[in-house]
C-alpha cells in the first residue's frame, strides 16, 4: 500500500529553525532499538555535517504537523567521491555523484511506501549522473529494497572505525 503523503525539500542556506533537532527526533524513533549503539548516538554529527555541505537537499515526510520519515544528501565534490575506491565502473565514464546519506521512517509508518516517495522527491531534479548509498550489510532487505530502485552493488566499504561494512550502491540516474 502506498500512502500518500505531505512532502516538503529543504535546501542549504534555508533550513527553518528546529530542521536539525527535527531530524534528530526521526532518527532516535527509527533507531530506538539501537541507540545503544555508539555509531547510531552520533547522528547529530553527521546530520551538521551533511546539512552544512554545498548543495545539501532534503525531503522530509509529513503527516499534518508529524514528520513521518525524511531522505537527504549532497553531491559529492569532483574527483573525491569515496565510492570511487570499489572496483564499480559507471558505463558512461566519469561522471558526478550525488551522495545519498539518510532515507529514514519512522517505524508507525513503514511499509508505506513511504521510503520510495522520499527518495525519488529528492533525486527527482538532480543533474549528478549517479548516486550512491551504503546499506548495512547485516540489512540484506534493505538492499533488495534498494536493487529494487535501480542500484547495485559496487563494494563494501567500513568508513569509520566504529560504523558497521556497508555495501556501497551505485544508481545510474540518467541511463
Amino acid at each position: 500500500m502506498t500512502r500518500v503523503i505531505d512532502l516538503r525539500h529543504y535546501s542549504a542556506g534555508a533550513l527553518p529553525e528546529g530542521f536539525k533537532q527535527m531530524l534528530i527526533d526521526v532518527h532516535a524513533d527509527a533507531y530506538a532499538d539501537a541507540m545503544d549503539l555508539e555509531f547510531n548516538r552520533k547522528f547529530p554529527w553527521f546530520v551538521d555535517h551533511w546539512s552544512g555541505m554545498q548543495g545539501f537537499t532534503c525531503v522530509v515526510a509529513f503527516e499534518g504537523d508529524e514528520p513521518t520519515g525524511f531522505a537527504y544528501g549532497a553531491p559529492l565534490q569532483a574527483g573525491r567521491e569515496w565510492w570511487r575506491s570499489t572496483p564499480y565502473e559507471p558505463n558512461n565514464g566519469y561522471t558526478a555523484t550525488y551522495a545519498v546519506s539518510e532515507v529514514m521512517v519512522r517505524p508507525n509508518w513503514r511499509k508505506q511506501g513511504i521510503a520510495d516517495q522520499l527518495h525519488l522527491a529528492l533525486l527527482a531534479e538532480r543533474k549528478e549522473d549517479l548516486a550512491v548509498l551504503l546499506v548495512d550489510v547485516t540489512h540484506p532487505k534493505v538492499q533488495d529494497l534498494y536493487e529494487t530502485w535501480g542500484y547495485a552493488k559496487a563494494g563494501e566499504q567500513q568508513p569509520f572505525a566504529d560504523s558497521p561494512v556497508y555495501a556501497v550502491m551505485v544508481k545510474n540516474l540518467h541511463p
